[in-house]
């Protein structure tokens, strides 16, 4: 196996695991804010790359206004779902909010289904398709699209959370509701800002990622499921842990794919996922849980 060759399948890993982060915070934002481990956070990211098509074929708009248009939609959707699904719950239990978010899931999926059609559908690259060569590996320039707007909205999400009162808030919110709420914050609408930036994030991996495997009414499962994966992986942390269990995770399956057999690319995100629970249930960056007595 050359260089050359680990090279290739690594550069494409942290591409394809930058989204898998975005998916993460997505997933941990929402359940440090709530508690609740949002099922459907796959379809805000399929959701972003098909409002970004209806834009560019249906609206005709140019890319660069179909893309805050798809965001925005998307985002409308998350406050919906939050509005309507959770919000009307009175002291649900952890089984129902994961029955909740999952047939919203399916839900969003039918109705795409039914609005889209069942048909795969491309989206223009960015900046064209012609490859970057570095070093003996080459990269499209969608990747490099992929990496630099998932460092900055990192770094937005850094900023957000320790540098603003809203941010600060939601923060508290996650440590302990109940004092948040006894110190004046009010925990609903913390709830649903936590939505409204885990949908807005999800439709960004779904618009950059769509140029590169298309998009359909049916792409936000698997992916979802690997954003999963990269949050548990980071211990439910929507900071810099989540990040690099996104790149892990992106750069082992790629590696596995290039070096074993791309048949069993998809499992391999599982099996990383039940090691983690077996061996390290508090992800590999997380402090394991401790009651005082």
């Amino acid at each position: 196996m050359q260089l050359d060759q680990i090279l290739q399948y690594t550069l494409s890993g942290l591409s394809t695991g930058a989204i898998y982060a975005l998916i993460g915070i997505g997933f941990s934002i929402i359940y440090n804010a709530t508690g609740i481990i949002n099922f459907a956070q796959g379809e805000f990211v399929m959701l972003g790359g098909l409002f970004t098509l209806t834009g560019l074929q249906l609206l005709h708009l140019p890319l660069w206004a179909s893309v805050p248009f798809s965001i925005t939609a998307t985002t409308v959707i998350g406050i919906l779902f939050e509005r309507l699904a959770i919000r009307p719950l009175r002291q649900p239990t952890p089984l129902n909010l994961v029955i909740i978010t999952i047939g919203c899931s399916i839900l969003i999926r039918g109705l795409a289904m039914l609005f889209w059609g069942k048909d795969t559908h491309a989206i223009q690259s960015f900046s064209g398709d012609n490859p970057i060569a570095i070093g003996g590996a080459t990269i499209l320039p969608q990747h490099i699209w992929i990496l630099v707007v998932t460092l900055i909205i990192i770094a937005i999400n850094k900023f957000y959370f320790y540098h603003t009162i809203s941010g600060k808030a939601m923060r508290a919110c996650s440590y302990n509701r109940r004092a948040a709420g006894l110190v004046g914050i009010d925990v609903r609408r913390m709830v649903l800002f936590s939505f409204i930036i885990s949908s807005a994030m999800g439709a960004v991996a779904g618009i950059i990622v769509a140029p590169l495997t298309m998009t359909a009414y049916d792409v936000g499962v698997m992916l979802g499921l690997k954003g999963f994966c990269a949050a548990i992986i980071g211990g439910m942390s929507s900071g810099i842990s989540t990040v690099i269990g996104g790149l892990i995770l992106g750069v082992l399956e790629s590696l596995g794919a290039g070096l074993i057999s791309s048949g069993y690319k998809d499992a391999i995100a599982f099996i990383i996922l039940l090691l983690i629970l077996f061996i390290r249930p508090q992800g590999l960056f997380g402090k394991a849980d401790s009651e005082r007595v």
